[in-house]
């Protein structure tokens, strides 16, 4: 059985890209992250509180409190609520929701929120209670955690298609340039290829640049109606597409794919235009590895071709394919379930032409990506967004 052609999005903007400072570490909680990002949605936004009749939430930590225990504490009243515990993919699929909320009327003005804390030992706790498939397939063998799992990945991937550590190396290095002119960054050093190549090994081929350092932050942005928008007086973006999949490609016996490849061609139908349009891209970077499959299921290349890919390509902002323009997760952090938004946030700030020192000069489309949910074997959940500037 085939799905239905999807609905488009006319109508649906997107507003007041919101970013609390990253932290290494915080002995603040989760829930205190999150209410920080919506104080600022509502200071930038010049909206009141009780305008923000929707609310999206996703972050690992607020247990044992969902969504719904949170709109008490912040004194909210959505007739609109959801909760996304799903990672990386959280803000893809936040907007998607929102969107339709918003399409529908069923809501107004939804705040999509995500954010997380990391204390010392927070990271930890975290692993260790993730995945009970994680818990059943690998805690027997002595490993735990995501690099195990992404050098397996990554490995693969290298014997399949030919990939070197050093066009990993060349993607570390492209992000960590953008982020050295993002204030919000954590990482303030230059880097090095000599520099990536010569990381300690964390679990072979994966080293210590291929992994995003966990730190404790929060994002946010609004979305609405273009009617609303232009009532409160805020310049926003336009939603043109989007796609969500997940468990995709299954019988593969370890990941090569994701599910964009399966919805790729929706995703660029429904907005129009093709990937040659695109002025930038922002993927989602756990592992570079992952970048290098997003290029091929997103359409920039066929599969297998990531690596020849990146060789012809420059990734910093003023290069050919200007690429994860904040610096990504592997430079600026992986705020947990805040990760999923970052490069949702660093996109509209592209397309209102407010992002300051990372700003791609003129840019008009941009795709976002969304990739989380690692089992023992693999990502399961996979998504992207198109947005556009306003005309």
């Amino acid at each position: 059985m085939t799905g239905g052609r999807r609905q488009p999005y006319d109508g649906v903007v997107v507003t007041t890209p919101v970013t609390v400072p990253y932290a290494r570490y915080s002995i603040e909680s989760a829930h205190w992250w999150i209410g920080r990002a919506l104080a600022a949605l509502i200071a930038e936004s010049g909206l009141q509180r009780t305008d923000l009749d929707g609310f999206g939430l996703a972050s690992f930590g607020i247990g044992p409190d969902t969504a719904i225990g949170l709109t008490q504490h912040f004194g909210l009243s959505p007739r609109w609520l959801d909760h996304v515990p799903m990672g990386g993919v959280s803000g893809i699929v936040s907007l998607r929701r929102a969107a339709r909320a918003v399409q529908s009327g069923d809501a107004d003005v939804v705040a999509c929120v995500a954010g997380d804390t990391n204390s010392v030992d927070g990271f930890r706790q975290l692993l260790a209670h993730f995945s009970r498939f994680s818990q059943d397939a690998v805690y027997p063998y002595g490993a735990g955690g995501a690099n195990a799992s992404f050098a397996l990945i990554a490995r693969n991937y290298m014997n399949l298609f030919g990939a070197r550590r050093e066009d990993f190396g060349k993607l570390c290095v492209a992000q960590r340039d953008n982020a050295l002119r993002n204030p919000h960054a954590l990482m303030k050093k230059p880097l090095t290829l000599d520099a990536y190549m010569a990381a300690r090994p964390i679990a072979e081929p994966i080293h210590l640049f291929d992994c995003v350092m966990p730190c404790a932050g929060a994002e946010a942005f609004l979305v609405m109606r273009e009617e609303t928008a232009r009532d409160f007086g805020l310049p926003s973006v336009r939603l043109l597409s989007t796609i969500e999949r997940h468990n995709a490609f299954a019988d593969d016996p370890v990941q090569i794919r994701g599910g964009w490849a399966m919805d790729v061609d929706e995703l660029y139908a429904m907005a129009g235009i093709g990937p040659n349009a695109l002025d930038f891209v922002q993927t989602y970077d756990d592992y570079p590895v992952i970048s290098m499959m997003q290029f091929e299921d997103l359409g920039f290349c066929a599969k297998g071709e990531g690596p020849d890919f990146v060789r012809t390509h420059e990734f910093t902002i003023h290069g050919s394919f200007p690429h994860n323009t904040s610096g990504g997760q592997l430079s600026v952090g992986q705020a947990g379930a805040a990760g999923g938004h970052l490069g949702l946030v660093e996109s509209i700030r592209q397309l209102l032409g407010s992002a300051g020192a990372t700003q791609v000069p003129g840019a008009q489309y941009g795709l976002a990506s969304g990739f989380g949910m690692i089992n023992y074997d693999r990502g399961l959940a996979s998504g992207a967004a198109i947005l556009a500037r306003s005309s």
